[in-house]
């Protein structure tokens, strides 16, 4: 197979052509960078380096101190707060140029946002924070900001010729700031407001390729299999069990890899996505080692999404728009380490393109650790490489056989021999560019969640991030940790990354190669939830009669992990609940139930007898109450009533009035 290009295809497609550089960096040009995968693949000229501002724990020095390098007072850490025009402002980025901000992150932004430029008084951006991370600033739209999953995220690129500071005049908050600086010769302009409306017209070009990142990446590559039929190369294979399959080029010119496409059939559908191992080499060095589902971003399995790099369509195609040069060669081989047989289909495109002193080899490589202790909390390694390169991404799957948060963890990433990380984060999820653990699902040209099996974080979970433009070069050495850091301190979890990153020939990394033992999904039982033995849930009774708005609510600690939460109810309302006996007879009934700062103070009865005195279910905090015992009641067989009436609520309580009821439990009184 010949991958082949020539160089008028290439500029009708609007790639980037290796080699080229612009003379100087402005809004426009950086934000042709937040779709170009092309550029990505040549080391950055002029050169920049990429860093983060962020409200991390300060207690946290050095690694020697194991505590505090695990700190977790990760909000409303601020470089200082100053005082101007009456007000104050807490301070995120105060840094010299020139440079360029090209991510915002929070997971509660608060107040009113001021970025000032070049030592101006006057902000050139000042409006709530909240509005500029969310698509609702004029001239930032979604989804180059946007909210996912409870994250709120900026890509619009904010360059500067001198310095850049940004403040909020509310403070409290999680905050990430991600920044470019440059050699202090290169010419950088100054973003300004009427940059908003000059290039509205390219803003609104760029959000669309971001809101449909396969459409643009395929229409990129149908064209090129249109133009150079002779660059593409596909065939449906059978692979058995210890087989392989080989895609090899011998170019006769310096091309790339323009995209991937891959169906797979199997019985067993998530085994054989991780039993099949994709390699590549290009120019006989192996770069890419990897399980063929990982690779795309969302194993363990098919999880449909779409993001700007990669993506799994909806009947189950995986695809990858990766640009991937090579200066002579490039060998592709799919190896079976499975017991059963598929069938795989892979379709691959390419490109001819210049290799230079600037050109980079496409890395991905994947490793797997089982059974991991979830303390004492450690910093687990994402990439360890040596070399010239950029870092561009990061695929992580999780096995939680727990309900708990299990990242806590903040990045660390230590760039050309750091001693304190560069880029130092606020937990796992906030990386992932979402927030306060959520395990909804959503994808974004950037970052995706596209598998959280749940109830909560339980089972599988799978998240990626694509460093586009916050893209992190290095020029001798990289290092990218992860903290366990696990709200279960009595747990094992099973855990893989898929690293991905470019540099030039010669580049090493500490990943080991790929033992057939590993490429196995850890088995997680289906959830269930634990239930006091004989316990009459609450949220499982009849409601017979009710006013306000009662209904199921999941807690955890409680039986069932649920309750029925009774809401929107006044002083004399009532709530009348069914529940079933086997036999009629004497029982005594005791109760457990939910306590919180606006529960209210409630009569029950059991079959219209009073049982005892009003329940106070005022407390500071939410938590569960005591099993308590509400008295001795005839009950008949089939369905008996238990009625709930507001009568009052504590002096310190909140007036609302709720009511939570978590089980009901009855003894037979011989």
């Amino acid at each position: 197979m010949r991958i082949g290009l020539n160089s008028a295809c290439i500029a009708l497609l609007g790639l980037t052509v290796a080699g080229c550089t612009a003379s100087e960096i402005t809004t426009r040009s950086l934000l042709t960078e937040l779709t170009d995968l092309s550029a990505i693949t040549e080391y950055p000229n002029p050169p920049f380096t990429c860093k983060q501002f962020s409200s991390y724990d300060r207690k946290s020095v050095t690694a020697d101190d194991h505590d505090a390098w695990f700190a977790n007072a990760d909000c409303g850490q601020y470089l200082r707060v100053e005082e101007r025009d009456g007000r104050k402002e807490h301070v995120m980025v105060d840094v010299d140029g020139p440079g360029a901000i090209v991510r915002i992150w929070s997971a509660n932004p608060k107040g009113t946002l001021r970025i000032y430029l070049d030592h101006s008084e006057t902000p050139v951006i000042e409006a709530p924070l909240a509005d500029v991370l969310s698509g609702k600033f004029a001239g930032i739209p979604l989804p180059i900001a946007h909210t996912v999953s409870a994250g709120w995220n900026c890509y619009f690129p904010i360059p500067y010729a001198q310095h850049c500071k940004i403040t909020s005049d509310e403070g409290g908050f999680y905050y990430h700031v991600n920044y470019r600086t440059y050699p202090a010769e290169t010419r950088v302009v100054s973003f300004k407001p009427a940059d908003l409306t000059e290039l509205a017209g390219e803003v609104a070009v760029i959000a669309e390729q971001l809101a449909t990142p396969e459409q643009g990446g395929e229409a990129v590559a149908a064209k090129l299999r249109d133009l150079a039929r002779i660059g593409t190369d596909e065939k449906w294979v059978k692979i058995g069990p210890g087989e392989s399959e080989l895609w090899r080029s011998d170019a006769s010119q310096s091309g790339a890899i323009a995209a991937l496409r891959v169906r797979v059939r199997a019985d067993d559908m998530e085994s054989a996505l991780r039993q099949l191992v994709l390699r590549i080499a290009f120019d006989g060095d192996e770069t890419v080692r990897c399980p063929l589902g990982d690779f795309f971003g969302a194993a363990p399995g098919l999880n449909t999404y779409a993001s700007l790099p990669v993506g799994v369509t909806g009947d189950g195609e995986m695809w990858s728009h990766w640009v991937m040069p090579f200066e002579k060669s490039v060998r592709l081989s799919v190896e079976n380490h499975g017991k059963q047989p598929v069938e795989m289909w892979l379709r691959m495109a390419g490109m001819e393109r210049e290799w230079t002193s600037n050109s980079m080899h496409f890395h991905a490589k994947w490793r797997t650790e089982f059974d991991v202790p979830t303390r004492p909390m450690q910093d687990w390694n994402y990439l360890t490489a040596k070399g010239r390169g950029v870092f561009v991404g990061a695929a992580f799957h999780i096995a939680n056989p727990v309900k708990n948060w299990w990242g806590e963890g903040d990045e660390k990433i230590f760039v050309d021999g750091e001693e304190f990380p560069s880029h130092f984060g606020t937990g796992t999820e906030d990386y992932y560019g979402y927030a306060w653990c959520s395990p909804r699902l959503f994808t974004h040209a950037y970052h995706n969640q596209p598998r959280c099996d749940g109830p909560g974080n339980y089972g599988h979970t799978a998240v990626n991030r694509w460093h586009v433009i916050d893209r992190i070069p290095f020029a001798k050495d990289f290092k990218f940790d992860m903290e366990l850091w696990h709200w279960h301190a009595e747990t094992k979890v099973g855990m893989s990354i898929v690293s991905y990153w470019y540099s030039r020939p010669g580049a090493t990394d500490e990943f080991p190669p790929i033992d057939p033992a590993d490429l196995r999904v850890t088995q997680i039982e289906k959830y269930v939830a634990p239930r006091v033995k004989g316990a009459l849930e609450g949220e499982e009774m009849k409601i017979l009669a009710k006013t306000g708005a009662p209904g199921p609510q999941e807690w955890g600690g409680l039986s069932n992990e649920k309750h029925l939460w009774w809401r929107q109810a006044k002083v004399g309302d009532k709530l009348v609940l069914g529940f079933d006996v086997e036999k009629a007879g004497k029982y005594r009934v005791f109760a457990r139930f939910l306590t919180a700062g606006d529960y209210g103070i409630h009569q029950l009865t059991v079959n219209d007898q009073p049982a005892g005195e009003p329940i106070d279910l005022y407390n500071q905090g939410v938590k569960p109450s005591k099993e308590r015992e509400l008295g001795t009641f005839e009950l008949v067989e089939g369905q008996n009533r238990l009625t709930v009436e507001v009568v009052g609520a504590n002096e310190k309580a909140a007036k609302s009035y709720m009511f939570g009821l978590d089980y009901l439990r009855l003894e037979v009184v011989e």
